[in-house]
């Protein structure tokens, strides 16, 4: 029975989805003309899980193209095309994926976007080990026995590198879904706590 119940909490961790955080292309603006798309995406650390959301006219589309395409703002080999208005696309894979307006001259005139995808691993701060620093010996009575002393360890600070982003993603996104982090954490720990109850 134990081990049954062991196999359900490790199923269950195993099948937990990982949701990342949905951007909406332009905030309020939407995809549009007129936005300056690479200060919009600047300050983003977009990982994979990520969603791209993007709104926008009927007179606009959404065209994912590649690098040489996205500099030449063509968009007669697109890898993919939507025109349903309300474009969700997933970031499933590291890398830069490249996106623009195929309507006559909007990507011309700044409707093009291009995004860098990090691993979602590569998205946590590596955890930092303090540096021990012993105790000088003294110097007032000699001994013959060697001096000891406890390394004492002072705790490394980190700035934050942005307001808008942290290491954990938020715990709900804009439609009020459950998303990772904390609350993963949360689950994992209630699950792996039933086991244990039922094991012992």
């Amino acid at each position: 029975m134990a081990s049954i119940v062991a196999l359900l909490v490790i199923a269950a961790i195993a099948a937990a989805p990982v949701y990342g955080k949905d951007y909406i292309v332009g905030d309020s603006q939407g995809w549009t003309s007129g936005m300056d798309y690479t200060t919009w995406a600047k300050d983003k650390n977009f990982t994979v899980g990520d969603t791209l959301t993007f709104q926008y006219g009927s007179i606009h589309n959404v065209d994912e193209v590649s690098s040489k395409d996205y500099s030449s703002c063509s968009s007669s080999n697109s890898i993919q095309s939507y025109s349903d208005q309300n474009t969700k696309i997933t970031l499933s894979k590291a890398g830069t994926r490249y996106f623009i307006c195929g309507s006559v001259g909007h990507c011309t005139n700044g409707m093009k976007l291009a995004v860098t995808v990090s691993d979602a691993s590569a998205s946590a701060p590596a955890p930092s080990t303090p540096k021990a620093t012993p105790a000088a010996p003294s110097d007032d009575t000699p001994s013959t026995t060697p001096k000891t002393s406890t390394p004492t360890s002072t705790p490394a600070t980190e700035s934050p590198k942005s307001t808008t982003s942290t290491s954990t993603k938020s715990i709900t996104n804009t439609s009020g879904a459950l998303v990772s982090g904390p609350a993963k954490g949360l689950v994992v720990g209630v699950l792996v706590a039933l086991g244990l109850a039922f094991m012992g």
